[in-house]
């Protein structure tokens, strides 16, 4: 009797009217800010035109499934923000696991918490690779099956005797902590000349807080908005984030993330940097603004660089993604970068999150200092 295997070309299981609504509401309450009114207006356009809802299941009983789910509350229920209709907490969650999947989708699963320099030494992850026993060495890390095999050979079989210096324990790595700070441009020439830019960003943003709050815990992760000035964002405030009427105060921006870095303990330490790359304002010692839009100020560029060397000096590397092509702007990001040491990357917004990935994991390895 022979088994009969049959192949054919895979179907996806066929989503559920709330599963296709939802999806296309998760991204459109991201490209809104957090908006629901907006982005419902958006959703009803897109049902007009590709008629995803049903006489029997309508844009009405979506809203009426968010609220059941609680996904959405009004304004008047805890925690409410303004008017209207608000996306919850969980709603926040499930917009940064959607971005974490969307973003670095293609990453292999590993033990949380558990990301490794190529120092080994007393650490607490195992190498495979063995070595004599040290004073101050965990007995959790002996491994007796090494132990025991050294007994017999240096003592003999006739009668049992364990010696220290029988003793091996399995080696292991020592486990980095990073703390980063990510900056955003959310000035107005984010949105200019018809290219959503600040979008993809947050998704970046919300995908790296997940990221690192699902697999590596014990990094740190703070977010800083700069325009016209600099100011710390929440992971929970990463969906409402917009681009104002600003100016780009890189200068504000990399002074934030300098203090904030400063304060904390962990020896690695890292800024990345999403920006079209023009700075084109400073705050002056008396409060006053300096502004200049046209072209590069040198004024301003001198103190760009200047912040650049302090990072240096501090033994903090800055990443620049620069999402422009202008030649202009990418030689400024060159001269900015040398005077760090760091790293820049031109990119279009294909990409960007996978790019940051990618640097996020080699700046873990090699700041490591063993």
């Amino acid at each position: 009797m022979y088994n009969k295997f049959i192949f054919k070309k895979y179907t996806p299981p066929e989503l559920s009217i709330f599963d296709k609504l939802f999806g296309i509401f998760k991204e459109l309450i991201v490209h809104t800010s957090g908006d629901f009114d907006e982005a419902i207006t958006w959703l009803r356009e897109l049902d007009r035109e590709y008629k995803i809802t049903t006489p029997e299941y309508t844009i009405e009983d979506f809203i009426e499934d968010l609220k059941k789910k609680r996904l959405i509350r009004e304004a008047g229920d805890k925690g409410g923000k303004g008017g209207g209709t608000a996306i919850t907490a969980k709603m926040e969650r499930i917009i940064r696991q959607s971005a974490l999947e969307q973003v670095f989708g293609n990453l292999k699963k590993g033990t949380v918490g558990n990301h490794r320099t190529k120092a080994a030494g007393r650490g607490d992850e195992h190498t495979g690779e063995f070595r004599p026993y040290n004073f101050g060495d965990g007995l959790e890390l002996i491994s007796m099956t090494e132990t025991l095999r050294n007994a017999q050979v240096n003592n003999g079989i006739g009668a049992f005797e364990l010696h220290e210096r029988d003793l091996v324990v399995e080696d292991t790595f020592f486990k980095a902590q990073m703390s980063t700070v990510l900056m955003i441009d959310v000035s107005h020439s984010m949105i200019l000349y018809g290219e959503d830019r600040i979008t993809p960003a947050k998704k970046v943003a919300m995908a790296l807080s997940e990221l690192i709050s699902t697999r590596y815990p014990k990094d740190t992760l703070d977010i800083i908005a700069f325009g016209n000035d600099a100011w710390p964002i929440s992971v929970h405030d990463l969906p409402f984030l917009q681009v104002g009427p600003y100016h780009t105060n890189t200068v504000a921006g990399l002074e934030l993330a300098m203090d904030i870095l400063r304060r904390k303990k962990n020896t690695n330490k890292q800024i990345f940097m999403i920006t079209d790359g023009k700075p084109s304002c400073l705050k002056e010692k008396n409060g006053e603004y300096y502004f200049n839009s046209m072209g590069l100020d040198p004024y301003i560029t001198e103190k760009c660089y200047a912040s650049a060397r302090l990072a240096r000096r501090l033994h903090i590397p800055i990443t620049t993604f620069m999402i422009a092509r202008d030649s202009y702007l990418q030689r400024f990001v060159e001269t900015f970068t040398e005077a760090n040491q760091g790293k820049a990357f031109y990119t279009g917004l294909k990409g960007l999150g996978q790019l940051i990935f990618e640097d996020y994991q080699q700046n873990r390895k090699k700041n490591i200092k063993g």
